[in-house]
């Protein structure tokens, strides 16, 4: 079958491989539908091996299949899997961990146990080939009114409603999300979704602003590069005190600041975008004004029949962040170059693997 693997920094390969082996009890094979490109795959292929298993010399261990965004159609079911059948349209729920004897896992943290492989990642195989060997609890049935596109953006809804939920966003809140991106808008729509009215969102992108704006228009955006962007919170909600919430989806330092300096005292800040290193931020800021400063890595397993609702019902319409569908044989230069382009004209790229 047809696959991109992942074999260093800027060396992607369409290559033909092996179809998967044969599914253990506990096991599903999936014939893979659509996939969506990730930041994580996109640092990959800038930086890598980030994630991607490394050798002792720090390079690649083994050429990876990306792609963690994804579903398909179950072709094989082993003995032991029950809740979905041959044929069952499904999204998959990439993570793959202990079922028991891990302090997290035996906590339902699945997110959070240090022995987690991830398809796409660290996995035998991921959402970008023809097909894909899982772990039954990998997939997940999807509604009938949930798209096969829909289906491979749960993924990145998830992480957007995951950090909705640790900023406790509730009716009628205010929020900031710093990052224009695919997360950045997911978890704007996601807020929206949670209750939020009055939506702010940063980037230095004014392509990026521009689509935020087409996506939710009453959001008000805000470019960093010519304005401040806590006064211009500051001026646009009650009392002048700042938002409630604060969501930095981008993982940069300026982001991050901007968001404790926005946030009202007794806010909330969670960090939802990957930093590269440390991060200075005002701690004066964040004591004096009792702020509530949060991570939030990935999401939990047990998200997924809610995030499909959430797009199925149309209350967090991700199809609206796919700005291009491209093929396998054209994703390095159509995806992964054009998502890696300064100029920043798209977000969120879908794969179609029987195209």
């Amino acid at each position: 079958m047809k696959a991109l693997r992942f074999h260093a920094a800027k060396d992607l390969r369409i290559e033909d491989i092996a179809q998967p082996a044969e599914p253990a009890a506990d096991e599903v094979v999936i014939a893979n539908r659509f996939v969506g490109i990730c930041g994580t795959d996109l640092h990959e292929y800038a930086y890598g091996p980030i994630f991607v298993p490394k050798n002792a010399e720090g390079q690649t261990a083994a050429p990876q299949v990306l792609g963690h965004e994804y579903g398909g159609t179950v072709t094989k079911v082993g003995a032991g899997v029950t809740h979905v059948k041959v044929g069952d349209r499904v999204s998959v729920q990439p993570f793959i961990t202990p079922r028991a004897g891990d302090y997290y896992v035996d906590r339902g943290h699945f997110n959070l146990s240090d022995a987690m492989q991830l398809a796409g990642l660290s996995w035998i195989g991921g959402g970008m080939a023809q097909a894909s060997l899982l772990k039954g609890y990998n997939v997940y049935k999807v509604p009938e009114n949930l798209t096969d596109e829909d289906a491979a953006l749960v993924e990145p809804t998830a992480v957007a409603v995951y950090g909705v939920d640790r900023g406790g966003v509730k009716a009628g809140d205010s929020v900031l999300v710093t990052g224009a991106g695919p997360i950045g808008l997911l978890t704007l729509l996601a807020a929206r979704a949670a209750g939020a009215v009055q939506l702010f969102v940063s980037d230095p992108n004014a392509t990026r602003l521009a689509i935020a704006k087409n996506i939710i228009p009453d959001v008000i955006t805000i470019n960093p590069r010519e304005q401040n962007v806590g006064d211009v919170i500051r001026a646009a909600t009650e009392g002048g005190v700042g938002c409630d919430v604060a969501l930095e989806c981008v993982g940069n330092t300026l982001a991050l600041q901007a968001c404790v300096d926005a946030v009202r005292k007794r806010g909330v800040v969670v960090q939802i975008g990957l930093h590269p290193g440390e991060a200075p931020i005002n701690w004066f800021n964040v004591v004096y004004k009792d702020i509530d400063l949060r991570g939030s890595w990935a999401y939990t397993a047990q998200m997924w029949p809610r995030v499909m609702r959430l797009i199925a019902s149309g209350q967090i319409p991700a199809s609206k962040v796919v700005t291009k569908t491209v093929t396998l044989d054209t994703v390095i230069k159509d995806g992964f170059d054009a998502l890696l382009d300064p100029a920043g004209t798209q977000l969120k790229i879908l794969i179609d693997l029987q195209r």
